[in-house]
């Protein structure tokens, strides 16, 4: 019911105040064709911007201040793209006043939600549910008692693997039958955190243990149409950044090594590259093929490649031959992988998507090299495997934009 009142709100002032002020500066304006074919734009983009927020919310990890702005540019944007294209006469102050309340709108309930309403949720103390208490942004009520649920809690967590005694299991179904949500610990862990822990590869840890199928073959086209046109318009940055990796240290602009992606297949990932050339020949192939902190080998221009992510862009060729996507789980060199493999026993099915240059992980976690932070990883992309959608894959566009803004992860 709230958030009906939500949207309601919103379109009704976001419809309403620019009408308003349209009627004041020429009331017959209002009247006219292209401003009711606007106004009924304007609902339908609104309802579409506020139907992906609420999908783009969901996930863990994205505050609501950073999915409104394009949730809503997005909706607004389909929407009189298509009007565009038809060639429809549209009013710009009534579409443009729209969007501009539109975001002032959900802003606003945002900021008083997060002031007034943080998390609330009661713990039923039996089982692997301690662990819960780490989590942050979250207000535990432990329930000491089977009883009354505290108040102003939005549901209940258990553990309902545990051995729990009748007067939990009776309080629980009361829970239920009230239209209280009872969650899984795990469940609740897997949201809170976007993780997904990995305890045996089945249907009841991972969901589908194939990805939609569907998604993927359209994703995959998307990648390339999205590469081509890329590549096209930053070629000639493309060149100057070979030309000034060339002058700075000798050695070839590009960086080869092979990497294991799509279903377990060995390939060849290109990147800038951003390391003195010869200057790892001692270490052993391992080592080389790890990136440390403040790492030495890493060249004065290499270093702002790579906290601007630029040295990533030659990796379109590799989506372009159909190697790798924009997104999915980061390729790791061949002797990583087999080294992960052979500590990690569920470490291979993170090949069940193509690889990409960015993903899930990486905007949560940034580089990795240790196979504890690896195994840590590997929570990571089995939650983007098993929500394998466009819908988280916008989310990490928007976190990735934000991270090559702030170099966040790079070493």
């Amino acid at each position: 019911m709230r958030l009906r009142y939500q949207l309601a709100g919103g379109l009704l002032l976001a419809i309403g105040l620019p009408l308003l002020a349209r009627m004041v500066l020429d009331p017959r304006v209002v009247y006219s064709i292209n401003h009711q074919v606007t106004i009924t734009a304007a609902v339908v983009a609104h309802i579409l911007g506020y139907m992906i927020y609420r999908r783009l919310d969901s996930f863990p990890g994205v505050a609501n201040f950073s999915t409104i702005l394009p949730a809503f540019a997005l909706g607004y944007g389909l929407v009189f793209i298509a009007i565009f294209f038809f060639r429809l006469d549209y009013s710009r102050f009534q579409a443009a006043g729209s969007f501009l309340v539109s975001i002032l709108w959900y802003f606003s309930l945002s900021a008083v939600s997060n002031r007034l309403e943080p998390n609330r949720l009661a713990m039923v103390p039996v089982g692997d549910v301690d662990r819960l208490e780490v989590v942050d942004n979250v207000v535990w009520h432990t329930l000491h008692t089977p009883g009354m649920i505290p108040e102003r809690v939005q549901g209940v967590v258990a553990d309902l693997r545990a051995d729990l005694s009748e007067s939990w299991l009776r309080f629980i179904t009361n829970c239920v039958l009230s239209g209280m949500p009872v969650y899984h610990v795990k469940q609740v862990l897997e949201s809170l955190t976007g993780r997904v822990e990995i305890e045996h590869l089945s249907e009841n840890t991972l969901g589908s243990l194939n990805p939609n199928q569907a998604y993927i073959k359209i994703k995959q086209a998307i990648d390339w149409l999205a590469a081509l046109a890329v590549l096209v318009v930053v070629s000639p940055l493309l060149l100057i950044i070979a030309v000034l990796i060339r002058m700075e240290t000798p050695g070839p602009a590009l960086f080869r090594q092979e990497r294991v992606g799509y279903r377990g297949a060995v390939f060849t990932v290109y990147k800038f590259r951003t390391m003195r050339q010869g200057s790892d020949s001692a270490l052993a192939a391992r080592d080389r093929a790890i990136t440390r902190e403040s790492d030495p080998r890493i060249t004065r221009l290499g270093r702002f490649l790579r906290r601007t992510r630029l040295d990533e862009l030659p990796q379109l060729i590799n989506i372009l031959r159909g190697e790798m996507s924009w997104i999915g789980p980061r390729p790791e060199a061949v002797v990583l992988s087999r080294w992960y493999e052979s500590e990690l026993a569920f470490y291979p099915y993170r090949h069940i998507v193509r690889p990409g240059i960015t993903g899930w992980a990486q905007v949560n976690q940034g580089h990795v090299a240790d196979v504890d932070e690896v195994h840590e990883k590997l929570h990571y992309d089995f939650y983007y495997i098993k929500n394998f959608s466009p819908w988280l894959d916008l989310v990490i566009v928007m976190r990735t934009i934000h991270i090559m803004l702030t170099g966040y992860g790079a070493k």
